[in-house]
């Protein structure tokens, strides 16, 4: 059977200094699969759209920004991440650059700058531990990882670093 998971991306946009990265506290929504934990931005990937296209509309969405430059980190396949079982698969982006105003939250809860030092201490999805620490260290090229989940946890990790 052919692999066809929910195309996403998924962006950490830098402060100014690259001292810290903006994350959403997804509290908003009681129905979020995501409720309580820190996330960078993003969302799926339309059809008509490639994922640069939809990384850029998603921040412009999500935090009124505009891109000026980003770069594709890597990717991540998690197969089985939601509850139904189905899949997800990834493009992470890194934005060094960007211009607007960031409001101070959005319809999934507040945004906020966070240190890149301390993220490895916010309430986060257990898998993104495996694939952070690798989207800002500038010894990693790319990334392109597996995370199998089962049951709302992960399973390990398998993948490439270059």
């Amino acid at each position: 059977m052919a692999y066809s998971p929910e195309l996403t991306t998924l962006g950490f946009v830098l402060s100014p200094d690259g001292r810290q990265v903006l994350m959403v506290h997804r509290i908003s929504r009681s129905d979020d699969e995501q409720l309580g934990k820190w996330n960078g931005l993003g969302g799926k990937v339309e059809a008509d759209e490639d994922v640069w296209s939809g990384m850029a509309r998603e921040l412009r969405e999500e935090a009124g920004i505009e891109v000026v430059s980003m770069r594709l980190r890597g990717t991540v396949s998690w197969p089985g991440f939601h509850p139904d079982g189905t899949s997800v698969f990834g493009f992470v982006f890194v934005v060094d650059s960007w211009t607007g105003e960031i409001p101070e939250r959005n319809a999934e809860g507040p945004l906020a700058w966070q240190p890149l030092s301390a993220l490895d201490q916010l309430p986060m999805w257990a898998g993104d531990r495996y694939f952070l620490p690798q989207t800002f260290d500038p010894q990693v090229e790319q990334f392109h990882l597996v995370i199998p989940y089962r049951n709302g946890q992960p399973l390990g990790w398998s993948g490439t670093l270059r």
